[in-house]
C-alpha cells in the first residue's frame, strides 16, 4: 500500500509524512465510514423499491416537448420520487434552476399577503434572504414586498432546535420554513429525529401551519426523509445529492399533493400546475441520478469525514467534529485568515476534473451580501454533490466544503491544502 501512496505522493507533489497521516486518518474513520455504507445500503434498497412501485421502463425515456402534457415517463419518475421520500406526490422538473428556485415556488405557491412564516433554526441561508425580504435589503418581487410577514426562532444554545422557542413563533403563522443544512452558519444541521420534534411542536401550538423543509445537502444522508416523519413538504436541488452527480439541472419538491400542486401552479401557472412542463428526453438521466443517489451521498460524506478528520489533525476547527453524526454533506471549517482561504480553495480546484487549471478569486455573486470566493471544477455548472467549496469573505474566514462524487477525491485535496500550508509556512521562515 504504500507503494501507492508514493506514487499518489509524487502525482500530487504531496510530502511522505502526510501520506502517512492520511492513512492514519482512513484507520482511524473505518468505523464512522461503514456506518455511512449501511445508510447507503438501505436507501439504495428503498429507491429500488420506488422504482418497482412506480413501473418506470426503458419506454418513458423518450421524453416530451412542447407543453409537455401527457409526459407519462415524467410521471412515473415523480411517483418515484414521492415513494422514495414517503411523500403523497412530487414535482420533478428540469425547469427550476436551482434550489433556492424550488423553494421559491413553495413559498410563493402557498404563502398569500397577510400570512406570516417562521424560519425554525435562525436565519435561512444568504439566496434565501432575498426571497424572503429579510436580509440587508428588501429585493424586488420578495415576500416581504408581497405583504407577507416573518420571523425567526433562534438555535438553542447546541445549535439545535429551540422547540419552545419555534412553539410561540409558530403560534400564528401560516408555514414554518426548517432548513436542514447549516448554511453559511456555524449551527449544526438538523437530524430527521430533530425534524420529527420541530414538527410535533409546530402542529401542537398551530394544527393549521404547514413544516416546510429545506432538504438541500440532507438527501439520504439518513435512512428516513423529513416528509416520512411529519414534514408537510420538502424541497431541494437535483444538482446535489438528490441527482446522484448525474441530473444536468433541475429541483424537486415533494409531500402533501395539494402543497405540491400550489408549487406547481407557481412554477408554470394557475391552472397549468404540474400538467405542463416537458422533459425533452432527460427522463433517463433523472431516473439514474435518483438510482445513483444514496452511494453518491455515500461517496461525498465518507470524504467529508476524512476531510473533517484531517483538517482537526491539522489544528482547525471543524463541524460537524471527527466521530459526530452526519446529517447533511456539508462540512465547515474555520481558515482564520483570507490566505488560508484563498489556499484551501486553490487546493479543491486543482483536484477538480474540469478546470483544475482555474484559480479561485473572491467576487461578488448574486444574492449574497459578502463577495464569496468558490471552487468547483464540476461537469454541471453548480453542482455541489460533486467536489466543492465556498465562503464569504468574511471572519472567521470560515469555508463551507461539500460533495465528492468519489470520496479519494477529497483526500487527494486535503493533501494539496495540508502541502501547500507547509509551503507557505517554509516561505515565512
Amino acid at each position: 500500500m504504500k507503494g501507492f501512496d508514493a506514487q499518489i505522493g509524487q502525482a500530487l507533489g504531496v510530502d511522505p509524512d502526510l501520506l502517512d497521516l492520511a492513512r492514519e486518518v482512513r484507520a482511524g474513520i473505518a468505523g464512522d465510514v461503514a456506518a455511512v455504507d449501511e445508510i447507503s445500503r438501505m436507501n439504495t434498497g428503498k429507491v429500488l423499491q420506488a422504482f418497482a412501485v412506480a413501473g418506470l421502463g426503458e419506454h418513458h425515456f423518450g421524453g416530451a416537448t412542447g407543453y409537455g402534457y401527457d409526459d407519462v415517463g415524467r410521471e412515473r419518475l415523480e411517483n418515484a420520487f414521492a415513494a422514495a421520500f414517503g411523500a403523497e406526490a412530487a414535482l420533478v422538473r428540469m425547469q427550476m434552476a436551482s434550489g433556492t428556485h424550488a423553494l421559491s415556488c413553495v413559498l410563493f405557491g402557498i404563502l398569500r399577503p397577510g400570512d406570516t412564516m417562521v424560519s425554525a433554526c435562525g436565519a435561512p441561508y444568504d439566496t434565501m434572504t432575498t426571497v424572503i425580504g429579510c436580509g440587508a435589503r428588501v429585493h424586488r418581487g420578495s415576500l416581504a414586498e408581497f405583504g407577507v410577514g416573518y420571523r425567526e426562532a433562534a438555535p438553542a444554545e447546541d445549535g439545535g432546535p429551540d422547540l419552545p422557542g419555534i412553539a410561540r413563533a409558530s403560534e400564528a403563522a401560516r408555514l414554518v420554513l426548517v432548513q436542514r443544512s447549516r448554511g453559511y452558519s456555524w449551527r449544526r444541521s438538523l437530524s430527521v429525529d430533530d425534524i420529527r420534534e420541530i414538527c410535533s411542536c409546530v402542529k401542537a401550538a398551530n394544527p393549521e401551519a404547514i413544516v416546510f423543509v429545506d432538504n438541500c445537502y440532507g438527501e439520504f444522508t439518513e435512512d428516513m426523509e423529513p416528509t416520512a416523519v411529519g414534514a408537510d413538504i420538502a424541497a431541494g436541488s437535483l444538482i446535489k445529492n438528490a441527482g446522484g452527480g448525474v441530473a444536468p439541472c433541475g429541483g424537486y419538491i415533494v409531500g402533501k399533493r395539494d402543497y405540491v400542486e400550489m408549487a406547481a401552479e407557481r412554477l408554470n401557472a394557475p391552472g397549468l400546475g404540474s400538467h405542463c412542463g416537458p422533459s425533452l428526453g432527460f427522463t433517463r438521466d433523472l431516473a439514474l441520478g435518483l438510482f445513483l443517489a444514496p452511494l453518491i451521498t455515500g461517496e461525498a460524506l465518507a470524504g467529508s469525514i476524512f476531510a473533517g478528520a484531517f483538517l482537526s489533525r491539522l489544528g482547525f476547527e471543524v463541524s460537524p467534529m471527527p466521530g459526530e453524526q452526519r446529517h447533511d454533506i456539508v462540512l465547515a471549517v474555520k481558515l482564520g485568515s483570507p490566505d488560508n482561504l484563498s489556499a484551501f480553495c486553490r487546493a479543491v480546484q486543482q483536484s477538480s476534473p474540469i478546470d483544475s487549471g482555474v484559480t479561485p478569486e473572491p467576487a461578488p455573486m448574486p444574492g449574497y451580501d459578502d463577495q464569496v470566493i468558490m471552487a468547483a471544477g464540476a461537469f454541471t455548472q453548480g453542482a455541489s454533490i460533486e467536489l466543492s467549496a465556498d465562503a464569504p469573505l468574511r471572519p472567521p474566514y470560515t469555508v463551507y466544503l461539500q460533495g465528492g462524487l468519489i470520496r479519494h477525491q477529497v483526500e487527494f485535496a486535503m493533501l494539496r491544502f495540508a502541502q501547500c500550508l507547509r509551503r507557505n509556512q517554509r516561505q515565512r521562515s
